[in-house]
């Protein structure tokens, strides 16, 4: 006994010590960190070890401002956004970009099972928040193409740009089916008709990658650390509403919307998008975001969407009128609804709380809030955020690359309709002669950067002027297009005692819309901004002119068509003005179909394809 007494000690200590590094082993082992484990292997299990706060944090969008370090570990935050302007210094290099995205990624990874938050940022014509990217055209402009590729090489080149500044989600593209131009989001629409906006989907395995030949269906896809995660939106019908008015109702049956306004969100689905955002408009007075028979029933359920379903900014606060009049009320509907991840994007302890006290008194059960995680988790996992969290500066020289450009000019080539050639059959004013002595070059629209690129352009509703970013005016591809002997005099808005006096060969007039964004573009006459009907009048009564016209939609120009010689839409082309000037002056040929009505008067709005007849020639555009 004696013997075995002295041996019992050590031997107990030893096995007691196995049985802790065994336990030690195993806790260091997390199926869900493991690349090797399927998928839905990692889901279960990392799902499996959270507690409600730190789901109810992956299921919080919070705009960047707030997003400090101690936020993002205190509220386990799962996803931040910039919104339209916010960036982390004035004209940010991508360098401070990523540095800025990886601050608030490394205070996510820190926490105790160190999920990757997912950054989020509107890149809806090319990386539009950033100082120097390439600014593709808007999509009123890009549905004039009908170029699917065309479409997928701009996807493609937004994706790098993007994920060249640290940031691996884009909230784009729209593929709202614009039915009023009075819309003041209409330049976010490919088209009126959904078989265009269907086309046009081909932006997202641009933006995404190639959907494998073997994925299920409704299961998103991302293709690794030069794609980023897209967001068709919005769910659904937001180009419907009653006379345009943006955040409004869209009163339509069930088959109307299902044939109008669906379409493209099945050609999306099918296309792995990852996401999609829920409109703030409603169908038949009932909200968008409280639409459970939409969101769950259809989206979810019937079309099989297995990515996560995003709520538009505090688009939970207007589930009531006024916004925020019954927070706790927007929560438990848009939560029940089936929307898992909430851009709040600033009142977060006031979502977190009331979340968290509807689930531990069972108003949302435990299972909607783990069908949020679950798609949440199952993105973030495909597109490899949990294995390559941290960005790095290897495709900086990708923002506004001239390969980009090039493509950006392209598209702006294929985005322009000609309206009009000459005042008589047979007597074209384009190609306008390169070598002249001396021609005018007029307009508001000429030589401005920010209105030649619109709203969503480095801030949310655009600016003015050429401070904003990196491109080229149309005056200046002007200048540089045309014979080195030519004169080319600029007046912003002659009278017409200038015009007659100068002996131009002829002038080439740029006016059109101010930028704006949303809810104040809605608009109700649709008319080109001032200056610009007098200096049509001023220029085109005196010389020979052609009148481009840089707006967001189709604006009212019979007044003004009898005087101009030709008249060219060039919607709103961005940063690329050179590709305005490669049509003016014939290096290429016009391609470009209106992919909307042109209407005479707005008395004669809605008016769409397939349901008016064209009653003037289709040479004017004008219906």
């Amino acid at each position: 006994m004696n013997v075995m007494g002295r041996f019992s000690v050590p031997i107990i200590a030893a096995f007691l010590l196995m049985c802790c590094l065994a336990a030690v082993a195993e806790a260091e082992y997390l199926k869900y960190r493991d690349a090797k484990q399927p998928m839905g292997a990692r889901i279960r299990d990392l799902l499996s070890r959270m507690t409600l706060a730190e789901k109810i944090g992956q299921m919080t969008q919070i705009e960047r401002s707030v997003a400090t370090p101690d936020v993002m570990k205190k509220y386990f935050i799962g996803s931040v956004l910039s919104g339209g302007g916010s960036v982390p210094a004035p004209k940010a290099s991508p360098e401070t970009w990523v540095n800025a995205v990886n601050e608030i990624q490394k205070a996510a990874l820190s926490t105790r099972l160190g999920i990757p938050m997912i950054y989020g940022i509107d890149a809806v014509h090319g990386h539009n928040n950033v100082y120097n990217a390439t600014i593709f055209p808007h999509n009123v402009g890009l549905g004039v193409t009908r170029d699917p590729v065309l479409l997928k090489k701009i996807g493609d080149a937004t994706a790098l740009e993007v994920r060249a500044t640290g940031i691996p989600y884009a909230f784009a593209p729209c593929i709202a089916v614009c039915r009023d131009p009075r819309w003041g989001r209409c330049y976010e629409s490919y088209s009126e008709d959904h078989r265009i906006v269907q086309m046009m989907t081909e932006i997202i395995p641009g933006l995404q990658g190639d959907l494998p030949a073997d994925s299920p269906k409704g299961v998103p896809f991302v293709a690794g650390k030069n794609k980023v995660a897209a967001c068709a939106k919005h769910f659904v019908g937001d180009g419907g509403t009653t006379n345009g008015i943006n955040e409004n109702n869209t009163v339509i049956d069930y088959n109307g919307l299902l044939s109008i306004h669906m379409p493209a969100y099945l050609d999306a689905i099918r296309k792995g998008v990852a996401t999609v955002m829920v409109s703030y408009s409603s169908w038949n007075g009932k909200k968008m975001h409280a639409n459970r028979d939409l969101v769950t029933g259809f989206l979810k359920n019937k079309l099989r969407f297995k990515g996560f379903v995003i709520s538009d900014w505090e688009g939970i606060d207007r589930i009531t009128s006024p916004p925020h009049a019954n927070y706790s009320y927007s929560v438990q509907a848009g939560v029940s609804a089936g929307i898992d991840m909430v851009m709040v994007p600033y009142n977060l302890s006031e979502f977190l709380d009331d979340l968290t006290y509807q689930v531990q008194n069972n108003i949302i059960p435990m299972s909607r809030i783990d069908d949020a995680v679950r798609r949440i988790l199952r993105v973030k996992f495909i597109m490899g955020l949990f294995d390559n969290p941290m960005a790095d500066n290897s495709l900086a020289n990708q923002v506004g690359s001239p390969e980009h450009r090039a493509l950006a000019r392209e598209a702006v080539r294929k985005s322009l309709v000609l309206l009009k050639n000459g005042k008589s059959m047979g007597k074209p004013l384009i190609p306008l002669p390169k070598k002249a002595q001396k021609i005018l070059v007029a307009g508001s629209h000429a030589d401005n950067m920010g209105s030649q690129c619109g709203g969503w352009t480095i801030t949310w509703q655009g600016l003015n002027g050429n401070d904003l970013t990196i491109g080229t005016t149309i005056l200046n591809a002007v200048k540089t297009t045309v014979h080195p002997d030519t004169q080319v005099v600029y007046n912003e808005n002659p009278d017409a005692n200038f015009v007659k006096s100068n002996n131009f060969a002829y002038a080439i007039v740029i006016v059109g819309e101010p930028p704006y964004a949303e809810t104040y573009g809605d608009s109700l006459n649709l008319t080109i901004s001032e200056p610009g009907p007098s200096t049509i009048n001023n220029v085109c009564g005196s010389v020979k002119c052609v009148v481009v016209v840089i707006s967001g939609r189709p604006v009212v120009i019979e007044p003004h068509v009898s005087k101009i010689d030709a008249l060219v839409a060039a919607w709103l082309p961005g940063t690329e003005g050179q590709g305005v000037a490669d049509l003016l002056f014939g290096d290429y040929g016009f391609t470009g179909k209106l992919a909307r009505t042109w209407f005479r008067s707005v008395n004669q709005l809605p008016m769409n394809v397939g349901t008016h007849i064209t009653t003037r020639s289709t040479r004017l555009g004008l219906a």
